[in-house]
Formats: structure tokens, C-alpha cells, sequence
């Protein structure tokens, strides 16, 4: 199947499992621009990044928000303070912000760079050694303190699940999320009300529990070649 075939039938899928209106982040990691001039012709608009490395390098002499007005770049992999200048140049959104410190250096490069960005808070809700994120008990102070950081939106919260076939495992991991999401709106920005959770392996469970943006690679793509 094509990009375009992989993308309507992504789209169908949202339409039967989500629970109001969904944003399909294409993970265009390691994929070559064909690919992100395939997906963005499918009806893509929100591009998904790991690296700020290969973000920069990719779209130094080509930038696919030029190809429509609505077409954003979110980095959504981990993210070290001392990138944090490129990424508030590279990027329109960053989902990953895992630490006070980061959110302060993201603050600082964007007031800088006389601009605003949307950032999402990664919670590691499944408390594996190996991942990212903040610990659920410490993401109301950091929304208490990103009310200070004017250069930066708060738009929701980010989560990876365990790679898992295990249902009942995902489900908790995705429910706590958005029941995390939930208990702590009133006292966050009114701009608090994304859950980007859920990837190609178990992008459907976390439609049924209550994302609102789903990061897709492999389902559109296909596996990633050997080497990028």
C-alpha cells in the first residue's frame, strides 16, 4: 500500500475508535523527504521529529511548512537542555519537556528568539527505569511553574506506553494520563486539553481511552531501512 492508502486507512481508523477530534502526528523520523512530501500530499499537517539534529539538516534547504499554511514540526523525542536553542528555532512544538530545568532553558531561548511555543508535559505514567518523563506527582508543580514562562504554551500531556500486547496494561497506562489531564485542568491554562498518547502498535486503545493526538511512524511509513 502507498503513503496515501496507509493515511486514509489511519484516518478511518480514527473515525471509528477516537472520541471527538484527533491530530495524526506523521513520524517522519529517519524517513527521506519523499516520504514527507507523500504524507503531507495524504493530508498531513503535524510532522513528528526525534532528533534536532536530523530536523535541522533534513529541512535546511526545504521547509514543508511552506507547502501549506497549517503544517507544523513537533519534536517528540527526548530533548536535552543544551539543544534547547535549536529546537526553539527548528520546531513549532515540543512534547517532550521532562524537567523544570528544560522548560526554563525552552523559555529562555523562545523570549529570545522573540517568539511562542506550544510545549506538551512527557509523563513516564508506567514508571519504566528506561523512559523519559516526569513522575505524575510532580507535573502540577511544573504547570504551576510554567504559568511564569509567557513564551511557552501549555498544551497538554505526552506518554509512551510499554511496548506491550498486553491490553489491559496499555489502558492503564493511557486512562491514568487522561485522568491525570483531567483532575489537573482547573488550575492549568485553558489551553491545557491534549493527550498525545498512543503510537502504530497501539494507536486504538488509546483512541478508545481519550487521545487526542496520535504520533504514527511505521503505520504510515512501514518499518524504518536498515541505517535510517
Amino acid at each position: 500500500m502507498s503513503i496515501a492508502d496507509n493515511w486514509r486507512a489511519l484516518e478511518a481508523d480514527v473515525a471509528r475508535y477516537a472520541r471527538g477530534p484527533v491530530t495524526i502526528v506523521a513520524v517522519t523520523k529517519q524517513r527521506p523527504r519523499d516520504d514527507v512530501r507523500a504524507v503531507l500530499a495524504a493530508g498531513a499537517r503535524v510532522l513528528g521529529e526525534n532528533r534536532v539534529e536530523e530536523a535541522r539538516i533534513k529541512y535546511a534547504t526545504w521547509d514543508p511548512r511552506h507547502t501549506a499554511p497549517d503544517v507544523q514540526l513537533h519534536m517528540i523525542g527526548h530533548l536535552q537542555s543544551r539543544k534547547a536553542r535549536d529546537a526553539a528555532t527548528v520546531f513549532d512544538c515540543v512534547q517532550s519537556v521532562d524537567s523544570l530545568r528544560l522548560a526554563h532553558e525552552l523559555h529562555a531561548r523562545c523570549r529570545a528568539a522573540q517568539r511562542t511555543m506550544d510545549v506538551f508535559l512527557e509523563v513516564n505514567v508506567s514508571g519504566e527505569e528506561q523512559k523519559y518523563g516526569l513522575r505524575p506527582a510532580d507535573v502540577p508543580e511544573v504547570i504551576a511553574a510554567c504559568a511564569s514562562l509567557p513564551a511557552l504554551r501549555l498544551r497538554g500531556l505526552m506518554t509512551m506506553a510499554p511496548y506491550t500486547d498486553n491490553e489491559h496494561v496499555l489502558r492503564s497506562v493511557f486512562r491514568t494520563l487522561r485522568e491525570l489531564r483531567d483532575a489537573l485542568r482547573a488550575g492549568a491554562p485553558p489551553t491545557f486539553t491534549e493527550l498525545s498518547m498512543g503510537m502504530s502498535n497501539d494507536y486504538r486503545i488509546a483512541l478508545e481511552e481519550g487521545s487526542t493526538m496520535i504520533r504514527i511512524g511505521t503505520a504510515l511509513f512501514g518499518a524504518p531501512s536498515q541505517g535510517g
